[in-house]
C-alpha cells in the first residue's frame, strides 16, 4: 500500500515532528510504500512578512493545494495520513485528496480542531469555552496567544476550515491518540463512528535493566504551560532533592533556579537515554491537558514512573490502582504535586513497583509492534472502503 503523509512542520522540532517520523517509519517497517509531503514554519515569525504569509495561508493556502493536487496525481496513493496542515498546506487542500476518491486518514495530535491554539488553555488553567460554544471567537476576545494578529489568524483559520466543512467533509477518519480527545472531538460535534484511538508509541526493549535514579527528571519544554515554574518551586522547598529539568527554553524567564535544580538542555539521542535512565522517576507538572506526552512512554523504557496532573490525557496513561504507572496530582495544586514527589522519592518500593508496571505497560499497550498492528488493521480497513 503506498500512503502519502501530510505535514506541516512547526520550525522547531517538537514531540509532534518525533511522532511524525516514527510513524512514517512504522509504516515502511509494515512493508508500505510512504511519500512525504512536507512544509516548514522554520522562520516564519522572524519577520513581518513571514507572519503576513503565514496569516493567509493559514486560510487558504493556494500552493498548498496546487501541490497537493500535483502530488495526488503523480504518486497516486492508497491512503492519505495527514498531521498538521497549517499554515502553508492549510485544509483546503483536503479537497484535492476528496476530489481523487483517496481516504484521508487525520492524526490528531491536540485539540486544535476545536480550540484555535490546540491547548484547550487560557490563564494558565484548562479552558473549553470554543468547546461550549461552538466558535473560536474566544480566542479573539482573550488573545490566548498573547498577540493580537496571532490570536486573530488562529481563530480565523479554524472558522473558514468549520465554515467549509474541510475536515468533516473530506477526512474519512480519525486517529484519536486517547479517548479523553476521542469525547471532546464526539462533543464538538465530528462524527465518532470515524473516530479509532490509536495511541502514540514508542520501541520497548525486550529487557528491562533498573537502575535505582539519583535525581527527578523532567523532560519537554520548558514553559509556563508546562509547569516547570511549579516543579522548581517544589525543588526549593526540599533543599536534599536533586532535580534535573532537559528540555528547550520557549519562554523568557527570570526565575533564580535553587541549587539543587540543573538545567540540562535540549538532550537527544544516547544523552537523553542517560539522562532517563539515572533518574529515579519523571515529573510532567503540565497545567494543559496535552495530546499524548511521549516522555511518559520514554521514561517507561527505563522503567520509569511519571507523576503528572489528573487531567487529560494522563489520567487515562498513567492511570490509577492497579493499573497505575506512576501517580496522579491535583491539577495546579503545587502541594499536592510536592506530597506525590516525596512518596516516590522516599518510597523506594513503590517507585520501582509502579516503574516496572511503566514497562509493563509500555510493551502490552504502547509499543510500536502493538500499535503498527492496530494501525495496519485501520490502513486495510480504509482501503476495502474506499
Amino acid at each position: 500500500m503506498k500512503i502519502l503523509i501530510a505535514h506541516n512542520s512547526y520550525g522547531r522540532y517538537s514531540g509532534e515532528e518525533a511522532v511524525v517520523d516514527r510513524t512514517a517509519a512504522m509504516f515502511r517497517s509494515m512493508g508500505h510504500e510512504v511519500v512525504l509531503y512536507q512544509k516548514t514554519t522554520e522562520g516564519l515569525r522572524d519577520t513581518l512578512w513571514g507572519k503576513v504569509r503565514g496569516f493567509a495561508a493559514g486560510l487558504y493556502s493556494p500552493q498548498g493545494v496546487r501541490t497537493m493536487r500535483d502530488v495526488m496525481r503523480r504518486e497516486r496513493p492508497d491512503v492519505v495520513n495527514i498531521h498538521n496542515l497549517y499554515p502553508f498546506i492549510s485544509p483546503a487542500a483536503l479537497f484535492e485528496c476528496r476530489k481523487a476518491g483517496v481516504p484521508v486518514v487525520m492524526t490528531v495530535h491536540n485539540f486544535r480542531l476545536v480550540c484555535p491554539t490546540g491547548l484547550f488553555m487560557r490563564n494558565g488553567q484548562p479552558c473549553e469555552l470554543c468547546l461550549q460554544r461552538g466558535n473560536e471567537w474566544g480566542c479573539v476576545r482573550y488573545n490566548c496567544e498573547h498577540s493580537a494578529m496571532k490570536s486573530l489568524g488562529y481563530a480565523a483559520r479554524n472558522a473558514v476550515a468549520r465554515w467549509t466543512g474541510a475536515y468533516c467533509r473530506c477526512v474519512t477518519h480519525y486517529v484519536c491518540i486517547t479517548d479523553f480527545q476521542r469525547r471532546k472531538l464526539t462533543e464538538a460535534g465530528f462524527d465518532g463512528q470515524r473516530m479509532t484511538v490509536i495511541p502514540n508509541s514508542v520501541d520497548a526493549p525486550q529487557r528491562l535493566t533498573a537502575t535505582e535514579g539519583s535525581y527527578v527528571a523532567y523532560l519537554g519544554r520548558l514553559s509556563y504551560e508546562k509547569g516547570c515554574d511549579m516543579l522548581i518551586e517544589v525543588a526549593r522547598r526540599h533543599p536534599g532533592i536533586a532535580f534535573r529539568l532537559a528540555g528547550a527554553q520557549r519562554d523568557s524567564s527570570n526565575m533564580t533556579l535553587p541549587p539543587n535544580v540543573t538545567m540540562e538542555g535540549y538532550l537527544t539521542g544516547d544523552d537523553l537515554q542517560r539522562f532517563i535512565d539515572g533518574s529515579r522517576f519523571v515529573v510532567m507538572p503540565s497545567r494543559c491537558y496535552e495530546g499524548f506526552p511521549m516522555a511518559i512512554l520514554e521514561g517507561a523504557q527505563h522503567g520509569k514512573a511519571t507523576i503528572g496532573p489528573d487531567h487529560g490525557g494522563f489520567t487515562e496513561i498513567i492511570g490509577r490502582g492497579d493499573e497505575a504507572m506512576g501517580r496522579l496530582f491535583r491539577p495546579g495544586d503545587i502541594g499536592d504535586l510536592e506530597r506525590q514527589v516525596l512518596t516516590l522519592w522516599n518510597d523506594r518500593r513503590l517507585c520501582d513497583t509502579l516503574g516496572l508496571r511503566a514497562y509493563e505497560k509500555l510493551k502490552s499497550k504502547y509499543s510500536t509492534e502493538t500499535v503498527a498492528r492496530q494501525w495496519n488493521s485501520l490502513l486495510q480497513l480504509l482501503a476495502r472502503n474506499s
